[in-house]
Parts: C-alpha cells; structure tokens; sequence
C-alpha cells in the first residue's frame, strides 16, 4: 500500500478515537502511539477499571484524562479524555471511530452494534466479537455508510492484507496463516527447547532438525519430542475464523495442523500431500508453531500465505535471492514476520475515518464457525465458564469448522459464559440448542441481520 498517497491529504484535520477495554495490552501498545500521529486524537477510554487507565494514561505521559461518572461529566469535559466505566457514556462523547478491545463477546458486540449505530467506525480488536457477529456487524455497518473494520497490528487485518495483495497480483493462495504466539527455541548445545517461560530437555529434537524426504513422519517425531509443551492455542481459532470469513478460505482441518518447524519450510509444509506436504485440501487457513534456534531470527507472531509457482526462471532467481522456495520449486512461501499489536493500528483508524476503507474485508460472510467440544460431560444448568488470558473455555476444546459443517452448533464465544439448557456428553461438539440464548445480544444479532451466503 502506498501510504503517501493515502494520507497525504490529511492535512491538519484531527479525528476523535474512542477504545474500549483500554486498560489491556493491545489499547496500552496503541495509546503509546497514536499521540506521535497528529491527525488522531484520544477522546473517550473505556474500561471496567477506569482507575487503570488512570495509571496507563501516567505511565504513558498522555496528560488530560478525567474520570467522568455521569453525562453531564462527560458534557463538561471540553478536549480533555473522558475515561468512563459505563459504556453507554460513549454516546455522549463525538467520535470519528471506536476501537473496541474488551475481548468481552456480549459486551463487546453491543458496544460495536450502538457505536455503528451512531454513526461512528469501528475498528475490532476483540476477536471474540468478530468471529460470532463480524459479518452482522460488517452488514449494519455498510447501511450506515460507515467503516467495520479489523485493526492493522493485530493478526487477522495482516493476514487478511497479504491474502489480498496476493490475489490482487494473481497469485493462487494454497494456503494462508499464522504462526501461534511464542517461539519453540532450540539450544542444540545443551539440547534444551525453551517455550515461554519453560524448558525441557529434548535432545533427540537435532536429529529431527532438517524434514527430509517423509515431511509428515519428521512432523510427528517433533511433535512428540515436545508433547509435554503445550502446541496449540484457543485464540489462533478465532483470528484463523475472522480470516477465514473476510477472505473465503476454509479451515485445513476442524483442530488446525500446528506443524512445528522453521521458517525455510514452510512452503514444503503447507501443500497438498501429492506435492510432500500436509494439506488435504488448498484455498485454507492454518497455523504453526515456530522452531528456531537460539541464534535465529522470530517470526515474530507474523503471518504468511503460500502460494503456486509461476515461471520456474523467476522462482529459481528469487530463491537465490534468499527467498523462501519448496524444494520441488512448486511452491513459495511469502510472509511478513511481525505484528506489532496497537503500534500499527492507526494506520487503520485514518484508512476509515479519512477515506472509507476498511483494513480487511468489506464483504464478510460466514465461510467458517468456531465451535466447542465438550472435553467431560455437562449436566444442563452448568455454565460454559469463559476466561484467562487466552479467554479458554473450561472442559471444551476450540475446534474450526467450515460453516456448511457447522449447522446446529453453538459458535465458540456465543456459547462463553452461557448456561446449558440441556446435557452434553464428553465428545460431543456443542449444539446452538444445549444453549441457554435468551437475552443474548449477540444472539439475536445473528437472528435479525441477514448476511448473504457468498460474496459477489
């Protein structure tokens, strides 16, 4: 994209952002930049704990928060930043655009719907909302001539913006994806992988360092080198379906492949069986889980699509060029190895409020639907409880499915935190109709808002 032409145009013209959860990490990382950018301003931060943001905003050096209570608080506030716990006081603070961070699904949708309403863009960060309603909130949004938008900075939006650049250029996209949060770092001197904060001693993991000619065998013997490591992670289900939805690739499989390997395999990996690979079928969303050494770069949370070959001539030349080309010369692997959470959402924010255009898709659909797998049985009357850092579901396991398998099943965050209003044995995918829905915003936003089946 070239920003120049995009922004140039700005001028002095300044736009009024509203976040909510904006005592999290990811509206931390962008109230650190938007004050760099002249043509936003912060004028309304939302959060349960205002006094946090308080905090935030002193840490941060942004002077001019005001803890607002009541309307007449927020009236009397003049340019200062209204921080609010009650989100229905963003309604009596003029915005050009929220960003909706809460990772609260109810919550969240709600804030988005009414704030769509009024007729102000949002940017959403809360993939919990985007993967049950994205798609409704996309539709009410293009009847009010405003902006539903993912955010720059955030998985989904760059993915979504390479998928995109690809198909733009021509390219077939044979699969799209992510690698998951945090690196698996090998040490081949002391034999040791180091994940997070925890280490375990997987000498044998040296002799599986390079694929060989059985990609899948190589695979299966790192995974059970690291099998006391956890190798998958409920929120790259919910970023794979809002890119799944934006883009009308499908899911590889319902549990996602998470290969762990290296960079340079990747487009040796994720292409179908015939050609070595692991994919059953093309046009997909995956991830895995990076293997580096101690000395080598991260792929930094980042993103990639694989896509097929044209003139061998070129491919060859490019791989000479240290690009990231299969053995076969069949396929290559282009990615982008960042994210770089609320520092780069911005650029989303202006591409809205000054010109119309959202970060990802404007035609969502439901291509894919996150559902839940009973891990024990439920009796009806318990709660799917929801939480943690990860928003996991307590005794169920996060599964993707293509949304014509899916029919009858309760997606993953509609289901959080709702009580069951009928058994559920272990094994069992959750079905809309074991759910207790009454009263569930989000709910009956999918009853009341058609989306068309497919994009045109």
């Amino acid at each position: 994209m070239n920003f120049d032409i995009l922004f140039r145009d700005l001028g002095d013209r300044r736009f009024r952002v509203g976040v909510t959860g904006a005592g999290g990490e990811f509206s931390r990382s962008l109230l650190s930049q938007i004050g760099a950018v002249p043509n936003l301003r912060v004028a309304a931060l939302c959060d349960l704990d205002p006094q946090r943001v308080l905090r935030l905003l002193d840490e941060l050096g942004i002077p001019g928060g005001v803890l607002c209570h009541d309307a007449a608080g927020v009236a009397a506030l003049g340019e200062g930043i209204a921080v609010v716990a009650d989100a229905a006081l963003l309604a009596q603070t003029p915005l050009d655009i929220l960003v909706e961070a809460t990772g609260q699904p109810e919550a969240g949708g709600r804030i988005a719907a009414e704030a769509i309403g009024r007729g102000v863009h949002v940017a959403m960060v809360s993939k919990e909302v985007d993967s049950v309603v994205g798609p409704q909130l996309n539709q009410l949004a293009l009847r009010r001539g405003v902006v539903y938008t993912t955010a720059e900075g955030d998985q989904p939006a760059n993915l979504i913006g390479l998928v995109t650049w690809a198909r733009l250029l021509g390219f077939e996209v044979v699969a799209a994806g992510k690698s998951s949060e945090y690196d698996f770092v090998f040490d081949h001197d002391s034999g040791d992988l180091t994940w997070t904060d925890r280490t375990c001693h997987a000498p044998g993991l040296a002799g599986a360092w390079r694929l060989g000619d059985d990609v899948a065998a190589t695979l299966a013997r790192r995974s059970a080198l690291l099998a006391d490591l956890p190798q998958s992670a409920t929120p790259d289900y919910c970023e794979m379906n809002v890119v799944a939805n934006s883009t009308g690739l499908l899911p590889s499989r319902d549990a996602l492949s998470y290969p762990v390997c290296r960079i340079t395999e990747l487009a040796d990996i994720f292409v179908p069986r015939e050609h070595g690979g692991i994919l059953d079928r093309t046009g997909v969303v995956d991830v895995f889980n990076c293997l580096r050494r101690t000395d080598e770069v991260s792929f930094g949370g980042g993103v990639f699509v694989i896509v097929k070959c044209g003139d061998s001539k070129v491919w060859e030349m490019l791989r000479g060029k240290g690009h990231v080309v299969s053995r076969d010369g069949r396929h290559a692997c282009i990615f982008l190895p960042y994210h770089f959470m609320g520092l780069e959402t911005p650029l989303s924010l202006l591409s809205a409020v000054a010109h119309g255009r959202a970060s990802g898709s404007d035609r969502q659909r439901a291509h894919a639907v996150m559902v839940a797998r009973a891990d024990r049985d439920f009796r009806a009357g318990e709660v799917l409880h929801m939480g943690g850092h990860h928003h996991v579901m307590t005794d169920t396991t996060a599964l993707l499915l293509p949304a014509a398998e899916a029919t009858g099943l309760a997606p993953f965050y509609l289901a959080a935190n709702k009580p069951l209003s009928a058994p559920v044995r272990a094994g069992e995918l959750i079905p809309e109709s074991a759910v207790e829905l009454d009263g569930s915003f989000l709910h009956n936003l999918r009853r009341t808002v058609a989306v068309p089946e497919q994009a045109s």
